[in-house]
C-alpha cells in the first residue's frame, strides 16, 4: 500500500494532467513525476486505460509493396514478440472493425498561414472519409500555446463545424506542447479495445514549448498512439536547419509509434496522402495478448509485430509499450 507522501504526490500530478488538458497548458512529467497509469482515467466513463493489466493492445498497418493496405488477413498470419519473445494472440478485431479515437492536430501557426485554407478543407474531406460510427475526434489546435477546440466527440458534424470556424494566425509555435497535451487527452478517452491515432499536419518547427522531442515521444508511446504526419513544406523543409529538424522530429514520432510521415510537396498533394492514411487507418488491425511479463514495473517493453509467410508485405506497428507500475 501507498504511504501518505506517494498518495500525495500522485494526486498532484493527476490534478496537473487534468488542468493541462482542460487549460490548454503543456505537462511535461518525468518518468518519476507520472502518476499511476491505471488510475488515470475519464471523468465520464470508469475504463482505465490499457496498460493498467497485462492485456495488450497493438494496432497494425499492413500494406503491399505499391503502399495498398490489406485488408484479408487472419490472427493465424501474424506473430507478436515482446522483448524478444514470441507472445499468443489472444484475438483480433479485423481490419477496421475496431472503434478509432482519433486526435486531429492542426497548425495554425505563422509558419503555415499562406496554404491554411487549403490545408484545412483537405483536413475536413480526410475525416469525411476515414469516419465510422463509433469513432470519436479531438481537434487540437497549434499556435503559441495548445488549444482543445473539441474533445472527444462522436459527432461528424460538429467536429466538421469545429474545423471549418478555425482561422490561422501569425502566433508563435508550441508544437511538442500541442502533442503532449494531445496524447493526455487521448489516455483519459482510452478504452481497452480502441485504436489510438494522432494525425497532425504541421511542419514540426517548434519555437515556444516547454516539452521537447523525447516528451512527446514518451507521452505518445503511453497513449498507445499511432502518430501520422503530413508536412505542407515540400522543398522548403531542406532550405534551413530549423525545417530539417522539425521534419525529422515528424519522422520520429511516426517510426516509433508505428505511423507514417508525409511530406506534400505541392497542396494538391494533401487530398492524396489523406487518402491514403485514410485507407491505412480503415484497414487497421488490432491485435490483443497478455503479455508474459506480470511485472508491474512501468518498465518500457519492445514490441515486434510481423507475418512471416507473407514477406512481401509491410507491416507497421509501434515499438512498444510501457508497462503499468504499482
Amino acid at each position: 500500500m501507498r504511504n501518505f507522501k506517494d498518495c500525495v504526490a500522485a494526486w498532484i500530478c493527476e490534478l496537473m494532467l487534468f488542468l493541462g488538458i482542460w487549460l490548454g497548458l503543456p505537462v511535461c512529467l518525468t518518468a518519476a513525476d507520472e502518476p499511476d497509469a491505471q488510475r488515470i482515467v475519464d471523468g465520464q466513463a470508469s475504463d482505465v486505460i490499457r496498460v493498467s493489466t497485462n492485456l495488450v493492445s497493438v494496432p497494425v498497418s499492413v500494406t503491399n509493396v505499391d503502399g495498398v493496405a490489406v485488408d484479408n488477413l487472419d490472427m493465424k498470419d501474424f506473430l507478436i514478440e515482446e522483448d524478444g519473445r514470441q507472445e499468443a494472440i489472444l484475438k483480433i478485431a479485423g481490419a477496421g472493425q475496431a472503434p478509432l479515437q482519433l486526435a486531429l492536430i492542426l497548425d495554425l501557426s505563422g509558419s503555415m498561414n499562406p496554404r491554411f485554407e487549403f490545408e484545412r478543407n483537405a483536413a475536413i474531406r480526410f475525416l469525411e472519409k476515414v469516419w465510422e460510427p463509433g469513432d470519436s475526434v479531438s481537434i487540437i489546435s497549434i499556435g503559441d500555446r495548445p488549444q482543445v477546440r473539441l474533445r472527444a466527440s462522436r459527432s461528424l458534424t460538429e467536429a466538421l463545424q469545429v474545423l471549418a470556424y478555425l482561422r490561422p494566425t501569425r502566433s508563435s509555435t508550441s508544437f511538442f506542447d500541442t502533442v503532449v497535451l494531445s496524447a493526455h487527452l487521448l489516455r483519459q478517452t482510452a478504452s481497452k479495445e480502441t485504436r489510438q491515432s494522432e494525425i497532425v499536419l504541421s511542419d514540426g518547427e517548434d519555437n515556444q514549448s516547454d516539452c521537447g522531442l523525447p516528451d512527446a515521444l514518451r507521452e505518445v508511446q503511453l497513449s498507445d498512439t499511432m502518430f501520422y504526419a503530413i508536412n505542407p513544406g515540400g522543398t522548403s523543409i531542406r532550405l534551413n536547419e530549423i525545417s530539417i529538424r522539425g521534419q525529422e522530429g515528424l519522422a520520429s514520432l511516426a517510426a516509433k509509434t508505428g505511423g507514417a510521415a508525409f511530406v506534400a510537396d505541392k497542396t494538391t498533394d494533401l487530398d492524396g496522402i489523406f487518402s491514403r492514411i485514410a485507407a491505412e487507418l480503415r484497414a487497421q488491425y488490432l491485435l490483443s495478448y497478455y503479455s508474459s511479463n506480470s511485472h508491474s514495473d512501468g518498465r518500457f517493453r519492445q514490441i515486434a509485430v510481423s507475418i512471416p509467410n507473407r514477406p512481401d508485405l509491410r507491416v507497421r506497428a509501434r515499438q512498444g509499450y510501457f508497462a503499468a507500475q504499482k
